[in-house]
């Protein structure tokens, strides 16, 4: 039983640095040579767990031949467009102009139901309102709307709002997070000001978060506001 456990840590220890020694990239997103790689790993070592038999030191090296080869040919594929169309495929325009390429379709082996699913899971309804639809190498589904199915952006109007700005912890459960002052340049005299206006002390904020533009948001402890 013990033995059992330990060779679990062990090979889950090993899956997870080869996963992240791979890089950061979820199933979806995955090049067809990263998705080989990550289900034999997963096989690789489901074996030592099986059969207890199996020394767990031979799951572990096999594993990271092929993590150095996964690695291997990712900088070949960086470095070669060659390697990497044959390794990765290319990119296939579906819909251009407008117009529906259905030797394209056929040659992905994709019905009109997987193209009107694929456009639905973009929020495109009508097919006449796509432009340009580019199915991507991981199987995602780039869609170019015509200009006039487009939502009208702020640009478009030409409307003045201020700058995006993304709001951090200033107080978390009743403490300063000072790495949040200084990333919005905010002093400890100004975050005092600003709760004493709202009529707070520090430690009756459970979170507090504040951005450049001095937008904020107050949630006491034990309620919200």
């Amino acid at each position: 039983m013990i033995s059992t456990v330990i060779r679990t840590i062990v090979l889950y220890a090993t899956v997870t640095i080869a996963i992240r020694l791979m890089g950061k990239r979820q199933i979806g997103d995955m090049q067809p040579n990263e998705l080989v790689v990550t289900l034999l790993i997963s096989e690789i070592a489901a074996i030592p767990l099986q059969d207890s038999d199996q020394p767990v030191i031979i799951g572990i090296a096999a594993i990271f031949v092929l993590v150095f080869l996964e690695i291997i040919i990712s900088i070949l594929t960086l470095k070669s467009f060659f390697v990497r169309k044959i390794l990765n495929g290319k990119s296939v325009v579906i819909i251009k102009n407008g117009i529906i390429d259905q030797k394209a379709m056929r040659d992905v082996r994709m019905t009109v139901v997987d193209l009107i699913e694929l456009l639905r899971s973009k929020d495109v309804f009508k097919i006449s309102d796509v432009a340009f639809a580019v199915l991507e190498v991981n199987g995602n589904l780039s869609v170019l709307l015509k200009k006039d199915a487009q939502t009208v952006t702020i640009s478009d109007i030409e409307l003045k709002l201020p700058d995006d700005a993304l709001p951090l912890p200033v107080i978390s459960d009743g403490k300063i997070v000072d790495e949040s002052l200084k990333a919005l340049q905010v002093s400890r005299q100004k975050l005092f000001k600003i709760i004493k206006h709202k009529k707070y002390g520090v430690k009756q904020i459970f979170l507090m978060t504040l951005d450049r533009n001095g937008n904020h948001t107050i949630i006491e402890k034990g309620g919200a506001n």
